[in-house]
């Protein structure tokens, strides 16, 4: 191959604009990259808590104990941890003694439960959005790039007595390559999204099903 054709040579010589397209592109791969490999630790770390949390649960009937356990992690409690904390106070936060007053704490306690795991849920989907913005607007932008960039090759034809294959084929391969940079920046962030967005869905179905598990437990203890 020519080395005037080699693609380092063609980007170096696209046009501005393209050339602009193209560092727009570089950095929303950069930071999908970042956010994928964060999002997969914070992914990848909350699942083993809800592990460990689970063996711990299924080895301590005694809430009260195991409430006490939790609370004194306040400030380092995992999100299965803050589920049970804040349902287990607001069930004690008051003595009752008749049974309507029982079900009535249980039920707050239920709904406290449920708002904390939805705040668990949107921690761990906040960034997803961003992700899914880089693999839908990726290819678009590289897109523009090219049609930009062919159009000015045409333009550039026109002061061109005899267009030739060589000609026109720089120009062409230029233009081209934006539209590969918005394809690597997006098929990544696309697969990564669908992939992040399946994990969170199942440790959310994890959180709803443990709420409704201490629910029962809840009713029973009161």
């Amino acid at each position: 191959m020519d080395n005037s054709l080699s693609i380092f040579s063609l980007i170096l010589s696209a046009g501005f604009v393209v050339q602009v397209m193209m560092f727009i592109l570089v950095l929303m791969s950069i930071y999908s990259w970042t956010l994928i490999l964060s999002k997969k630790k914070i992914l990848i770390d909350t699942n083993k808590d809800i592990k460990l949390f689970h063996q711990k649960f299924s080895a301590n009937v005694d809430l009260e104990k195991l409430a006490h356990q939790t609370l004194q992690k306040a400030t380092n409690q995992s999100s299965m941890e803050r589920i049970f904390s804040t349902g287990y106070q607001e069930l004690t936060y008051t003595i009752s003694n008749s049974n309507q007053a029982l079900i009535i704490d249980a039920e707050r306690a239920y709904r406290v439960m449920n708002t904390t795991a939805n705040n668990e849920v949107d921690r761990l989907d906040s960034g997803l959005s961003i992700l899914a913005m880089i693999a839908s607007s990726s290819p678009y932008i590289g897109l523009f790039g090219t049609v930009w960039g062919i159009m000015h090759s045409f333009i550039g034809l026109a002061s061109v007595k005899q267009a030739t294959i060589a000609i026109v084929a720089p120009g062409i391969a230029e233009a081209l390559i934006a539209t590969a940079f918005g394809l690597f920046a997006a098929i990544p962030a696309t697969i990564a999204y669908n992939r992040l967005i399946s994990q969170v869905g199942s440790i959310n179905n994890k959180y709803t099903a443990f709420v409704e598990q201490l629910f029962v437990m809840f009713q029973r203890q009161k």
